[in-house]
């Protein structure tokens, strides 16, 4: 790998909600980030401020240089070859094109960020980056009714989840042709700040602060939560670290049925609002329950969930308060 301990990285998706927390917090440990971001990306204007260096949205000193902003679509992502970024050393590729609950089952969809992912492993390797980390999901396992583990057959049950397999399948073999280390993340339910509104975090938070009600489907799946800071953190240890080539698991280590969550949750709302465990239909990849096996993650990374979910719901909380008043 390129240079000492502080490296560049290039980070596609870079406005998406892990994207931005995973470029503050590879610019917090001193690297270099080329934050790749389609032109006109709602999030955009944040890298911009990012960039500028203004005060609090400037976590580790970006205004100095060490931001670059690139705006290009995923679709033209292999022009990136004509630029000049002598020093990548690695590439994280958060860009994914319809990964809403309501457009995972659109085959077409879903089938072009495979061509995206390649294009994007293939423009890596050709402007010198030596390791590249893919932002898959837990959708590729489908439904499962033990713990997940990494090397277990996978079933998947949406256009989502099944793309994001056909990626781990291309992309580990054309790795070994390009002589680049290839990691497939497999990346459970994050919450945080900066999180879709729809979201079921999102939605209860608002929803019952507000004093309103959630009509929910019955939550007696397993569930597991993790912190959008501390996803950030070890997508950021996993490519730039040791971790070998391979698939890992990315969740908390706190796996509970998901009404004891919402339980908690409302009752860091101060038991505002109501909420009912009823017939909601479930979303694309249906009742799943989420069984993260951390082993190969806590082995490679030493991995140990720092933020538990009720100090996370806690810092959500302020947040809104705040935005209320």
């Amino acid at each position: 790998m390129k240079g000492d301990s502080r490296m560049a990285v290039i980070v596609t998706g870079a406005t998406s909600f892990i994207g931005k927390a995973a470029v503050e917090e590879c610019l917090r440990q001193g690297h270099k980030v080329y934050a790749v971001a389609r032109p006109g990306s709602a999030g955009i204007e944040r890298l911009r401020a990012i960039k500028a260096g203004n005060g609090a949205e400037d976590p580790a000193g970006a205004g100095d240089g060490k931001l670059k902003l690139l705006e290009c679509s995923l679709q033209e992502i292999e022009t990136l070859q004509s630029l000049s970024i002598p020093d990548a050393s690695a590439w994280l590729h958060l860009g994914w094109e319809g990964a809403g609950s309501a457009n995972r089952q659109d085959p077409a969809l879903q089938a072009k960020n495979i061509g995206y992912a390649i294009s994007a492993l293939k423009t890596a390797a050709a402007l010198g980056c030596t390791r590249f980390l893919f932002s898959g999901s837990q959708a590729e396992y489908g439904i499962c009714h033990s713990p997940m583990k990494e090397d277990q057959p996978c079933h998947p049950v949406s256009e989502y989840g099944k793309n994001k397999v056909l990626v781990w399948e291309q992309a580990k073999e054309l790795s070994v042709q390009l002589r680049i280390d290839y990691i497939h993340t497999r990346i459970f339910s994050v919450y945080g700040p900066g999180d879709h509104p729809w979201s079921l975090i999102s939605a209860c938070l608002d929803t019952f602060l507000k004093g309103g009600h959630m009509e929910m489907g019955p939550c007696t799946q397993q569930w597991n939560f993790l912190y959008v800071t501390e996803a950030a953190a070890l997508l950021t240890k996993l490519l730039l670290g040791k971790a070998p080539a391979g698939v890992y698991n990315v969740a908390g280590d706190d796996t509970r049925p998901l009404r004891d969550y919402i339980e908690e949750l409302h009752r860091l709302c101060g038991s505002q609002g109501t909420y009912h465990f009823g017939d909601r239909p479930p979303n694309a990849e249906g009742m799943v329950s989420l069984m993260p096996d951390l082993s190969r993650l806590k082995e490679v990374t030493g991995f140990t969930q720092q933020i538990p979910f009720a100090e996370g719901i806690r810092r959500l909380v302020q947040e809104k308060e705040g935005e209320y008043r």
